[in-house]
């Protein structure tokens, strides 16, 4: 027991003597560093000077500021930049659902500005733009070179003119221009309807909004199906949803976990990280959901997505999201202006990181694209139709049902056909409802 004491001493005690002999080169490392940091300051300080007194136009003093805070933060990541006192204000009225412009969520990939997502039911969504679309020209001028914010500042303008921008699209061999007039987007955080015995509720944008919508509009398609008992699921579509606030992504979760990890958040410093869980309580009352995604659900969306996945609370069908899976946090600066900064990377319940990897699918389904008018050919048609057994002359009648059972098959004969044509407009959602029949066919499990 002795040998084992004194050998930890002499541990500590090396460890010691260890730290004692290499404080004076930290000291002086660190030391250096500051030194260097305040010669680059100082660097700063010449250039500026430079510009403000040589350059061959005059230039004001306070944008030259702006755009070297806006480089520094532009050159850590996509998501962090500077946020003049205009675009703060813009950027807090699109929180609450509704701002000016096209109708698109953008980043930037290789100096091109990229679309993460069109909005639904906007102008940018009705010119027939596409999540991976990439914007290289705006009414005739190359984007390249351009700050995000700067190629945004390009896409804005007033409410009814026009603007034009080209496109290169995968699968498409070369550029086209698309022609959009800008409108007021008044985003609707939450759309219903119901499909057979099916609830879909359609999530464009996490915004103050979204949990208070989604709460009223389930509730409302659930009356009118006559309650709980005759649903027989939902599907959450989170498609082309380009994400939106944390706390409203965590909300969402949890409306239908009654327990468990949502999320966390992990910066820097571990001590800074966060975790949140879900409480009791499930909107759908345990009923099977399905979450539609796609290369446009982002950032919220794959929040949302990862963690009813991870809790198997839902199948996730369609194709990978996005991949952004980092925190920004906006800090007040003065006059007005902030900072977008990425603070922390999020992850799922199960600890998986899904930056840049997205969130994979439990069953991939792809969106077949629609062939262009001019290409579609109808397909020839049997003069006689389908025929069955009934249209034979003299057929025999079916005499083990009642007319009721009668009606009650020609009923779901006619679901089904229904559900067979809304594969020719959403094909990802015609699966998802199949999904749930197939679930509710199968009875509960013990």
């Amino acid at each position: 027991m002795k040998k084992f004491v004194m050998a930890a001493l002499g541990g500590t005690l090396a460890g010691a003597i260890a730290t004692t002999q290499v404080a004076g080169p930290l000291l002086a490392q660190e030391s250096a560093s500051s030194a260097s940091v305040y010669e680059q300051l100082d660097l700063f300080g010449d250039i500026f000077e430079r510009i403000r007194n040589q350059y061959v136009e005059d230039v004001e003093a306070s944008e030259l500021i702006e755009a070297a805070i806006d480089g520094m933060l532009t050159s850590l990541d996509p998501h962090s930049s500077y946020l003049s006192p205009d675009d703060a204000a813009q950027m807090q009225v699109q929180t609450r659902g509704e701002f000016g412009g096209l109708g698109i969520e953008v980043t930037q990939e290789e100096g091109f500005i990229k679309v993460v997502s069109p909005i639904d039911s906007t102008p940018a969504a009705e010119a027939g733009i596409e999540a991976g679309d990439f914007i290289t020209h705006v009414d005739g001028e190359s984007v390249l070179g351009l700050t995000l914010d700067e190629a945004v500042d390009r896409m804005r303008g007033p409410v009814g003119s026009e603007i034009i921008i080209t496109v290169v699209r995968e699968g498409e061999g070369e550029p086209f221009d698309v022609s959009i007039i800008r409108d007021t987007i008044e985003l609707q955080a939450v759309r219903s309807r119901t499909e057979g015995e099916t609830v879909v509720l359609r999530v464009t944008t996490f915004n103050d909004k979204t949990t208070p919508n989604l709460v009223t509009k389930l509730a409302e398609e659930v009356e009118a199906l006559g309650g709980m008992e005759n649903v027989n699921g939902f599907v959450l579509d989170l498609r082309n949803n380009p994400g939106g606030l944390l706390t409203q992504a965590i909300r969402v979760s949890d409306a239908f976990l009654n327990e468990g990890e949502i999320v966390s958040t992990r910066g820097r410093n571990p001590a800074d990280g966060d975790r949140f869980n879900a409480s009791q309580g499930d909107l759908a009352e345990g009923k099977p959901i399905v979450v539609l995604i796609n290369g446009g659900s982002a950032s919220a969306s794959e929040i949302v997505a990862g963690a009813l996945q991870d809790h198997r609370r839902a199948i996730v069908v369609g194709t990978k999201s996005f991949g952004k899976g980092s925190v920004q946090t906006v800090m007040p600066l003065r006059g007005a202006s902030a900072m977008r900064l990425t603070t922390a990377r999020y992850y799922t319940p199960s600890g998986r990181s899904i930056q840049s990897l997205g969130v994979s699918p439990d069953i991939i389904v792809e969106q077949p694209r629609r062939a262009p008018a001019s290409e579609e050919e109808d397909e020839p048609r049997s003069a006689v139709g389908q025929r069955s057994e009934s249209d034979l002359r003299g057929s025999l009648s079916n005499d083990s049902l009642s007319e009721d059972e009668i009606r009650q098959i020609e009923a779901d004969r006619d679901k089904a056909a229904a559900t067979a044509a809304l594969r020719e407009e959403d094909y990802q959602l015609a699966y998802a409802i199949d999904i749930l029949k197939g679930l509710n066919a199968l009875g509960p499990t013990e």
